[in-house]
């Protein structure tokens, strides 16, 4: 129900008029593990195909640049046969549009982003918020239709484009409320206040005195941990203990859970292992001669990350005053940054395929869902498995780097479209009451294209080149 003039694009930016007909402004994108590598884009007309009968593993249909089922009652762009060691498959192969849909960040840092349950936001219009920490990263949820159809229009607008932008692999800037200003790019460590993070942490603060609490055994007298959840140190954890390490008569801030193991120390924030300190030794008590302490006893304090260390001495008041680092310590602080892994952005693409969506399968939709759920049917997006949801339904999660480039579009409704292909065999397909009178091969659909136009590329599926 678009007006698009004599060669010009749509508002979505996905088909175009040529000539009076409507096409599709990118090419059906064909994966093709036998392209070399380097991800060779190659558009091509029937012209070009040299006449090589195409099927099995190597060449595979994807959904980017086919096209929709809409307005739904239809049969799906393509419904490709393929022979795979000797079976008889078919691939249902569309361009889904999602109006519930959104994205999962996972942020590598220790940084302090926000208080979970905080708004996130781009441009100012609200997107998301921060969802759970998990193990040395922090978790945003961006999108779902609450933001594209349930607010304003420009909240949508906006929504819909930060979506798209991060699921294409761009750079999204993003504000969090009472937190950081963050950039955030999917396989690109973040920014966090215009800082480049580089590395996650190795653990929490228990973990890090388990894993190098016998390459400071000898060399110090005491090791702490700093970390904003669970702060260690050496001398009371259980692994110290069973090193004989000896009682030194620290005392530590905080809520103590185990032994060596320490909560709530200080608030979040951007400083020492993730926390609101920039001096260590804010989270001391002062140290009980009774229990150990004594003038010259030595105090490595050190973060998750290793980026922040500091060594002390206590003096003869029992206080601790700052010294160089010894040099037999240093190999050990190293191994810390050494062991953490780099930091880096997670872009997890999750929808729900619902609707009138299926029915470009099936004439009853219902036995798609219950094909999907039983694991007869494999759902990708762009030719790469995602994970699909248990329950009710068929909600797909998939790693957005794992798919070809631009593989993400949208429409104004808002709603963001992306290629999404059911795999069954040819029995199963019939036994579904699928569309078995539109079936191709796959030098038919490169031949003769589909109802858009007959413009395709290769590309070498990203997953073979790991």
């Amino acid at each position: 129900m678009c007006y698009i003039a004599p060669g010009k694009i749509g508002a979505c930016d996905r088909y175009g008029n040529e000539d009076g007909k409507i096409v599709r402004c990118d090419p059906l994108t064909i994966l093709d593990r036998r392209v070399a590598a380097g991800e060779e884009v190659k558009p091509f007309l029937t012209a070009d195909w040299d006449g090589q009968w195409l099927g099995g593993d190597d060449l595979f249909v994807s959904g980017v640049g086919s096209g929709t089922t809409y307005p739904d009652y239809k049969p799906a762009p393509f419904i490709v046969s393929r022979e795979v060691d000797g079976a008889d498959f078919v691939t249902v192969v569309t361009e889904a549009i999602f109006s519930y849909c959104g994205v999962k960040v996972k942020i590598d840092t220790d940084r302090h982003l926000g208080e979970e349950r905080a708004i996130v936001r781009a441009g100012g219009e609200v997107i998301g918020h921060v969802t759970t920490s998990e193990y040395g990263s922090r978790m945003l949820s961006l999108g779902g239709v609450e933001h594209l159809t349930g607010g304003s229009k420009p909240e949508g607008r906006v929504t819909c484009d930060a979506l798209l932008r991060l699921c294409n692999g761009e750079a999204v800037a993003l504000d969090i409320d009472g937190g950081a200003n963050i950039v955030v790019q999917a396989g690109q460590p973040p920014i966090v206040d215009g800082q480049r993070e580089a590395r996650m942490r190795v653990g929490c603060g228990s973990a890090t005195i388990g894993m190098f609490a016998s390459q400071w055994q000898g060399l110090v007298d005491e090791v702490v941990v700093v970390d904003d959840h669970i702060t260690g140190v050496v001398s009371e954890h259980q692994a110290g203990k069973v090193l004989g390490w000896p009682d030194t008569g620290i005392r530590i801030k905080g809520r103590r859970s185990t032994p060596g193991r320490y909560f709530q120390v200080a608030g979040p924030g951007r400083g020492w292992g993730g926390t609101d300190i920039e001096d260590p030794l804010d989270i001391l008590n002062p140290w009980l001669e009774k229990k150990g302490a004594r003038p010259g006893l030595t105090l490595l304090m050190v973060s998750t990350t290793g980026e922040h260390h500091g060594y002390y001495i206590l003096d003869d008041a029992l206080v601790p005053q700052p010294a160089p680092l010894p040099e037999q310590l240093k190999p050990s602080v190293d191994l810390i940054a050494e062991n953490c892994e780099p930091a880096l952005c997670t872009v997890m693409f999750q929808a729900g395929a619902g609707g009138s969506l299926r029915s470009g399968v099936t004439r009853n939709p219902v036995k798609l869902t219950h094909s999907v759920q039983s694991g007869q049917c494999r759902v990708t997006c762009g030719g790469v498995p995602a994970y699909v949801w248990p329950g009710g339904g068929i909600t797909i999660m998939v790693d957005v780097l794992d798919m070809p480039d631009g593989s993400f579009g949208y429409v104004p409704t808002p709603a963001l479209v992306a290629p999404l292909e059911f795999t069954l065999s040819r029995e199963d397909y019939r036994a579904l009451g699928g569309h078995e009178a539109s079936v191709r091969g796959v030098a038919d659909i490169i031949a003769s294209g589909g109802e858009y136009g007959s413009a395709v590329r290769k590309v070498q599926p990203k997953g073979s080149r790991k």
